[in-house]
């Protein structure tokens, strides 16, 4: 969520972020309301303060109407002159009606505090809802951009194997082997769903194992999260509302199932404040991921590139309110991703992504793509990103300094390896002539020693 001060004092910068994000949201809408429940608040507080005012004005004229009529009863009981009186029960008159018009006031104002009120319970939540729409403006050093063929390529790490036979695309290869089944996963559960077998499904828990090793190595903290979390928990980390047509839901229960582990682990501290001394907090997890890829229809539907369901290493930093040590912390967690490829001796690269391919609360992203020859280019296998506070407004996570401040986190998260869509490169580019995969070597001791994956 942003700050809504910071939205105020710079509408210009939220209408560009909003246009090239493509996220449609009316920023001077939105800017509009808000005036208006400024406006509506501030004589909320106005009509408090003369409340609080008529009430001891009113306490006050009673006191001095009783002071009258106690005047006005001591001259009749002692015989004062008649002028005297009539001059008393006339000073009484006037104080009584003087009480009766103050004790109107407080009526009147409480009709107005009702009619604000009614104002305000109407347009808070549609500003509140408003507000979960409007982007975070992205860092300086994130190229403008349409989409993902406008990102900007940083680097390539590792030579792509040029074959000296005709070779196979993934599925080939795993139903030659025996170790995907698509059709029966479609038969079961339609389409995008598959089984892994054998040395498939082997393959897929080595990968992951090899992941979580190293993280865990680095002193990444371990955890096994839930994967259907509350709603709440959607909207705090940002995949609700904008990507709430994404997620599968669970109507009945008001549940979601997360796209990434990024959700329940960011959200582990909500509505907590932390020490600054324990700042980063470094948290890698293994998860299932599932994603309804809405709008995807007729795109990457053959083999496993983009598919319901996924098993995900994730890593999540919470760290201090630190720009500079943020964007240090962003270098890491892209090179622990970097880490696992070069273990796998894959070759990728490392881009930029631009402003039309960023997400809303993302200030910079940095992709991995692996080279998939069946695609002919590089594939998508990891996304780094840093939201600065744009997370922890939502979840309200927060941590004390060391001056005493409350102030909100900042978060940052990335694939560590995601599977089976890195099992693309791996089978294609580890092929032989013969049909057969030779086994990475970082991954033998996960599956017994096995050097080669060969057909049953």
């Amino acid at each position: 969520m942003i700050d809504i001060k910071w939205l105020r004092s710079e509408p210009d910068l939220f209408i560009h972020a909003a246009k090239s994000k493509r996220i449609g949201v009316d920023i001077p809408a939105i800017l509009e309301m808000d005036r208006k429940l400024l406006a509506a608040q501030q004589e909320q507080q106005a009509i408090r303060t003369e409340q609080n005012k008529a009430g001891k004005e009113i306490a006050e004229a009673n006191r001095t109407l009783k002071e009258d009529v106690e005047k006005y009863n001591d001259a009749k009981q002692v015989g004062a002159d008649a002028d005297v009186v009539t001059s008393l029960a006339q000073v009484v008159a006037e104080q009584r009606q003087r009480v009766v018009n103050l004790q109107q006031k407080p009526s009147q104002l409480k009709v107005r505090a009702k009619e604000l009120q009614d104002e305000l319970d109407g347009l808070k939540p549609q500003f509140d809802q408003l507000l979960m729409l409007v982007p975070q403006p992205a860092d300086p050093e994130v190229p403008e951009g349409k989409d993902d063929t406008e990102n900007v390529e940083l680097r390539r790490v590792g030579e792509v194997r040029k074959f000296d036979f005709e070779p196979k695309d993934h599925m080939e290869l795993g139903l030659a082997l025996d170790i995907i089944d698509v059709d029966r996963g479609v038969k079961l559960a339609g389409s995008r769903n598959y089984f892994l077998k054998g040395a498939g499904a082997m393959l897929h828990q080595a990968i992951l194992r090899l992941a979580v090793d190293q993280m865990v190595a680095k002193g990444y903290i371990l955890m096994t999260p839930p994967v259907l979390v509350r709603e709440e928990v959607m909207y705090g980390t940002g995949y609700f509302p904008v990507g709430r047509d994404q997620a599968y839901l669970c109507e009945r229960d008001g549940l979601s199932l997360v796209g990434t582990a990024e959700v329940p682990v960011t959200a582990y501290h909500s509505e907590e404040i932390l020490a600054q001394a324990e700042l980063p907090k470094k948290y890698v997890a293994l998860s299932t991921c599932f994603r309804r890829e809405a709008g995807a229809a007729g795109k990457d539907t053959y083999g496993l590139y983009r598919i319901h369901l996924f098993d995900k290493v994730e890593q999540v930093i919470i760290a201090p309110n630190d720009k500079a040590q943020s964007i240090a912390l962003h270098q890491e967690i892209l090179k622990n991703a970097e880490d696992v490829l070069a273990a796998l001796e894959l070759p990728y690269r490392v881009v930029n992504v631009c402003t039309g391919d960023l997400g809303q609360g993302q200030v910079q992203k940095f992709d991995i793509e692996t080279w998939m020859p069946s695609r002919k280019s590089y594939g998508e296998t990891h996304s780094a990103s840093r939201f600065y506070e744009f997370q922890a407004r939502r979840l309200n996570l927060r941590y004390r300094d060391a001056e005493g401040s409350v102030r909100y986190c900042h978060t940052l998260n990335n694939t560590v390896i995601a599977s089976p869509r890195v099992l693309i490169p791996v089978l294609e580019l580890y092929q032989n002539a013969d049909g057969t995969v030779t086994v990475p070597k970082a991954l033998r001791q996960y599956m017994g020693g096995m050097e080669v994956i060969r057909a049953r």
